[in-house]
């Protein structure tokens, strides 16, 4: 009993692929001409359909590759905003302690210069990158690179409507693209005194 059992598993794994295509040919040769035509019309139409799928998958794949390329840069472009915008919090702060404390002479000279020769550091630092400091004072006020925060009355400044009188906080330029708007005080509205 065991022998038959044995004999019939070798039996059943003598069906392979060839007998399958074996099978398949047989298959075809009882077919009538225009049953087989069906055959191979249904085949092309299933060939052109894989054809197009290949080429909506390629396409996709293509698509998929390029939005992925953008979605890194446009994340490697927002870093290097953020980690720039906490440098320039940095240099503002440095800016106020060379503000603050400015003596010409004494034992403070020292670290004033340090402070002043770190300031030109991180600026050369920072233009080598593109990053560049947006000139207000004296300029006329422009929605696109400033931030109007207060408004100084034109007898105050001295100049006319529109001018920038002081700068509240450095605006910062990256590549031509503002980075930092400026915080100014801008001159403006009409002096009481006069009609």
């Amino acid at each position: 009993m065991e022998q038959r059992n044995e004999r019939s598993e070798l039996e059943g794994a003598g069906e392979g692929p060839a007998d399958a295509k074996a099978a398949g040919v047989n298959d075809l040769a009882a077919l009538t001409p225009e049953a087989l035509r069906e055959k191979v019309r249904e085949a092309r139409e299933d060939a052109q359909r894989n054809w197009q799928h290949f080429l909506h998958s390629a396409a996709d794949l293509e698509n998929y590759k390029k939005q992925a390329a953008r979605d890194r840069q446009d994340a490697v472009e927002r870093t290097r905003r953020q980690m720039l915008s906490l440098v320039l919090g940095v240099l503002d702060n440095l800016e106020r302690a060379m503000t603050f404390g400015d003596p010409q002479e004494g034992p403070s000279k020292g670290l004033m210069d340090g402070l002043r020769m770190t300031h030109r550091q991180i600026l050369a630092q920072l233009e080598a990158i593109g990053v560049r400091p947006i000139e207000s004072v004296g300029r006329p006020f422009d929605p696109r690179l400033h931030e109007a925060v207060s408004v100084v009355p034109p007898k105050d400044a001295g100049t006319e409507s529109g001018t920038i009188a002081g700068e509240v906080l450095k605006g910062y330029l990256l590549n031509d693209e503002v980075l930092r708007p400026a915080k100014v005080a801008v001159v403006g509205g009409q002096d009481r005194g006069e009609p």
